[in-house]
């Protein structure tokens, strides 16, 4: 399905533009599928067309924006689209950036952004902060996610420091250990009976009885909002300049999304000249992004059990927005087989860097971009390391 042109401005960090009577600059909540928006003060998180949403294209920060009195991501608070007088943090943001080879002599050498350092443990951190923030503002004070990994252990991490009941639909089949996180923050945990789609139907239903809010961070706008603070951070890490390419372990599509929003505002600010080339590193053994990319059908390519399960997404939602970020930015996809993914969190351990075996698929794809040219060795490249080791250890082999 094609996007709207409203994805020009918003991913290519166009100039804006008045919109439908809109005041330019004004921002609303836009389906870039269907066309459809809503107030940016509605709180939706789906369109009249039942599609994710995101939220319409901003003006950008300039450095001379940066809130200095804050150390994390609220640096950025006059890039978000709402403003929130009492944001709920927990120090989350300015995360390490450290060096780290992959192979080769490349020179500057390559980057890690240590995600893991977030308050729970992942870059969802980022998201939950910014989105709970701004619902709150809006009246939200119970809040249902359907998660059985980082995102529900992020959201219900930031609703207990917020105030904000939270309930976590999760499949009966997790394994208990993965929800521990969850419920230590004291998040009300249910286990739903049959495949992972049940989970979201269950906390859907929820929010239509009235139970709560649906804040799923696969569907909420705000939640992208916040993690688009990683491009602010990057840009600022490399003394307010943007690297030449970005790699990043992509399943919903969040952080990919984020990446391009932040970086696109930043050149619409005048602060870039040019985007980031950005690249999705996904397990061949669950791929779509990477089908897609090259042309195949969705659900042409057989899905089967990855160690890379924060990314095991088979039918992403916002399939077409991540597609058009990756060819907007000239960048791409890499699958990366599970014996390469294996080696990779073997090489990163080496390096002293524990990461979930989802975050070690990024640095497997950088070797593949170095060895086949598409990076450059005069060309400086990040990986983004989203998530701890500590949370899905791999067996010292």
């Amino acid at each position: 399905m094609p996007v709207t042109t409203e994805l020009e401005a918003l991913f290519s960090g166009a100039p804006l533009a008045a919109r439908e009577g809109r005041a330019t600059g004004s921002r609303y909540l836009v389906d870039l599928v269907s066309g459809d928006t809503h107030p940016i003060d509605s709180g939706r998180w789906r369109s009249l067309s039942g599609r994710p949403m995101l939220v319409s294209a901003g003006p950008g920060l300039t450095r001379d924006g940066l809130d200095t009195s804050a150390r994390g991501i609220w640096r950025y608070r006059a890039a978000f689209p709402i403003a929130v007088d009492q944001p709920i943090s927990l120090g989350e943001g300015a995360t390490p950036l450290v060096e780290y080879r992959a192979g080769g002599s490349a020179s500057p050498p390559d980057l890690c952004k240590l995600e893991w350092f977030s308050p729970s443990g992942s870059f969802k951190d980022r998201g939950a902060s910014v989105m709970l923030s701004t619902l709150r503002q809006l009246g939200l004070t119970s809040a249902l996610e359907d998660s059985s990994g980082n995102g529900g252990a992020a959201i219900a991490a930031y609703g207990t420091a917020g105030g904000i009941e939270v309930t976590v639909f999760a499949p009966a089949m997790t394994s208990p250990a993965k929800l521990l996180q969850s419920r230590a923050y004291g998040a009300q945990v249910r286990l739903i009976e049959g495949p992972r789609e049940a989970s979201q139907d269950a906390a859907i239903a929820a929010d239509a009885a009235g139970e709560g809010v649906y804040v799923s961070h696969n569907w909420q706008a705000f939640f992208v909002e916040g993690v688009k603070s990683l491009a602010y951070e990057l840009w600022e890490d490399l003394g307010f300049r943007a690297p030449e390419h970005v790699i990043v372990p992509v399943g919903a599509g969040s952080s990919l999304l984020g990446l391009a929003l932040g970086f696109a505002e930043l050149r619409r600010a005048g602060e870039i000249d040019r985007l980031p080339r950005l690249w999705a590193a996904q397990p061949l053994a669950c791929s779509p992004v990477d089908a897609a990319f090259r042309g195949e059908e969705l659900g042409s390519r057989t899905v089967t059990p990855t160690i890379a399960e924060g990314t095991a997404i088979a039918r992403p939602l916002r399939l077409p927005e991540m597609l058009a970020v990756l060819r907007v930015s000239g960048g791409g996809t890499v699958a990366i087989p599970e014996p390469e993914i294996a080696a990779a969190h073997e090489r990163l351990a080496a390096a002293g860097l524990y990461v979930e075996p989802t975050s070690a698929s990024a640095e497997a794809a950088l070797r593949h971009l170095r060895a086949n040219g598409a990076i450059r060795p005069d060309e400086r490249a990040v990986m983004v390391l989203t998530g701890s080791g500590l949370k899905s250890p791999l067996p010292v082999r």
